[in-house]
């Protein structure tokens, strides 16, 4: 289950890589914007203040979720649902997803469908962490593996951006794609460490999932030694790096 309160912690770190993937979306005057994966909805309903003209629309499978984006009111309009079962109407003239494509199997067939389905001039913009193999995640493997739940963690769940620019050039769209490490400098101190209640938001959902309480906060601490020695605090920060990718594509006219 998803808590929207903890999945904000570090809410602008988090909605920092939104901004620059929408950036890179010129369209002008889109008919229809659905945002895939749309969380609390505070990001969907700046897509709504990006073109006030358009029919904004949020989907998460996230019950709770969603019910924090409508109580947010504002023009955006919210639902459940599974990104695997959306198909794009005939107006959707651009689809953001962001962040959210790494929790889903076989999301690089999602894409190649969706660039196919979409209008003719369409924007496709994705953007999913890129850092699976930071010390991090590698740590939350090794300590998930001794607790016997190795197997809800996930080494390499997406693609290099070369791979996804090669996927929907085949598709005849044209295609920008990039990557960027975030330096995140998180302030230090407090009781538990601060890429652990990072991770608490995304990553470690799972494991949390598959353990009783117990266990769970015996995980919580033995994971949470081991990232003080990958991050260390230093003036009073612990800096995190973070790899993202990102993609947009236009689809063909």
């Amino acid at each position: 289950m998803w808590d929207p309160a903890v999945y904000r912690r570090f809410g602008a770190e988090r909605s920092r890589p939104f901004f620059d993937l929408i950036s890179r979306i010129d369209a002008d005057r889109p008919r229809a914007v659905v945002d895939l994966g749309c969380g609390p909805g505070e990001l969907t309903l700046t897509l709504s203040e990006r073109w006030p003209e358009a029919r904004v629309t949020g989907v998460d499978s996230s019950a709770e979720m969603i019910d924090k984006a409508v109580a947010h009111g504002g023009a955006a309009w919210f639902q459940v649902g599974d990104v695997r079962d959306w198909k794009p109407g005939p107006d959707v003239d651009v689809l953001v997803t962001n962040a959210t494509l790494q929790w889903v199997d076989g999301h690089r067939d999602l894409l190649a469908r969706w660039a196919v389905e979409l209008p003719p001039g369409a924007w496709l913009a994705m953007q999913v962490p890129g850092n699976f193999d930071a010390p991090s995640h590698r740590l939350l493997r090794a300590v998930a593996a001794r607790y016997d739940v190795g197997h809800v963690t996930r080494e390499a769940p997406v693609d290099e951006p070369t791979g996804y620019a090669d996927l929907l050039l085949a598709t005849g769209a044209s295609v920008d794609a990039w990557e960027t490490t975030y330096v995140h400098l998180l302030p230090a101190g407090g009781e538990d460490h601060p890429v652990l209640r990072w991770m608490e938001g995304t990553a470690l959902r799972p494991v949390k999932a598959a353990l009783d309480e117990n266990a769970w906060q015996s995980f919580r601490a033995d994971l949470g030694r081991e990232l003080a020695v990958a991050y260390p605090a230093a003036h009073g920060h612990v800096a995190f790096p973070f790899r993202r990718i990102f993609v947009v594509a236009r689809t063909a006219l």
